[in-house]
């Protein structure tokens, strides 16, 4: 696993044990099972954005602070210049620049995320608690939502529950690039 990963896990492990929260209290809180909660702390497997979210809710933890090991500054607004943003490096078939990182007190996290091309894998949905808001930029991406398989193209949007198991994918042989609003309950 990358070195971001496991330094997200440091501050993960770090943030229960002040809290002097058990494993199985944190596994029960995320509603994960012990085995991947302890996964995630160590480092060995990727952390879904929805486990980070999470914890944001359970240790009042900004994501930025969780990503980065820094506080976001800005309270009046911030601006994201054209290929910024703060690079969130998870999984192999997406990409995610956070463009609201440096706002203290977000509402919503927007992303801006990039299917790379030849990315047309099998959909394997997760979920989250919250709402989504997507929007095409390019290319075509197939989203599957609580079983509703959609194409989306360009100037699309969908806006769903994101508790709703959901996965997105290219639907041909173009990168697919839309922004997305994750809106925490």
């Amino acid at each position: 696993m990358s070195d971001q990963v496991r330094q997200i896990a440091m501050r993960i492990t770090d943030l229960r044990e002040i809290s002097d929260y058990t494993v199985a209290q944190m596994a029960e809180a995320c509603g994960v099972s012990e085995e991947d909660y302890a996964a995630y702390e160590s480092g060995e497997i990727d952390i879904p954005i929805s486990f980070l979210l999470k914890l944001n809710e359970i240790f009042h933890v900004d994501m930025t602070e969780l990503l980065t090991g820094e506080a976001p500054r800005l309270n009046l607004f911030s601006i994201t210049r054209a290929g910024k943003g703060q690079d969130i490096q998870r999984r192999n078939h997406y990409i995610y620049k956070n463009l609201g990182y440096n706002f203290v007190h977000r509402k919503i996290e927007p992303l801006y995320v990039t299917i790379p091309a030849g990315t047309n894998r099998e959909l394997q949905p997760n979920s989250h608690e919250g709402q989504e808001f997507d929007y095409i930029l390019s290319g075509a991406m197939k989203l599957l939502v609580a079983g509703h398989e959609v194409i989306l193209r360009p100037g699309d949007s969908v806006y769903y529950d994101s508790r709703a198991p959901h996965a997105m994918t290219c639907a041909g042989d173009e990168p697919v690039h839309f922004l997305a609003m994750v809106i925490p309950d």
